[in-house]
């Protein structure tokens, strides 16, 4: 970089997602309703409002898109994603969270899902994002 050239810092977005998973071993998915990834199936969540913080955000996105209402303290947090070039449209870090439900508990599609539904983990249809990493994170801890 050159003394008459400036560095302009990328924005860094913020999203929060929720593995919410049932003990006969279901994760809650939902089928994307815009791009990227459009059409593809993928963890609740999304973008933290102004002044939110992470884990009031993937309450909120989760009952939103999946009509699954969870109080703030029954999600925990399993880790940060934040590797460049996660998402095509920039750098983004996301907030993931867990959530144990009860077999058989409705959802329903809402906000910016087309469908939602709970899938086997041992039969996933191919996931948007990094969110098989996130999955795999939720069900396999590290130690």
């Amino acid at each position: 970089m050159t003394e008459n050239e400036t560095h302009t810092p990328e924005t860094i977005r913020y999203t929060a997602d929720v593995v919410a998973l049932t003990p006969c071993g279901n994760v809650l998915l939902i089928e994307r309703g815009w791009p990227p990834f459009e059409g593809a199936w993928a963890l609740p969540g999304g973008h933290l409002d102004d002044g939110e913080a992470p884990h009031a955000a993937g309450a909120r996105e989760l009952a939103e898109e999946t009509g699954l209402h969870m109080n703030v303290g029954d999600l925990h947090q399993i880790g940060v994603w934040d590797q460049p070039g996660r998402d095509p449209r920039g750098p983004y870090t996301t907030f993931a969270y867990v959530v144990v439900v009860p077999d058989g508990t409705p959802v329903t599609a809402g906000d910016d899902a087309r469908t939602a539904r709970w899938w086997p983990l041992n039969d996933l249809p191919e996931l948007a994002f990094d969110h098989a990493d996130i999955i795999n994170a939720a069900v396999i801890p590290t130690p």
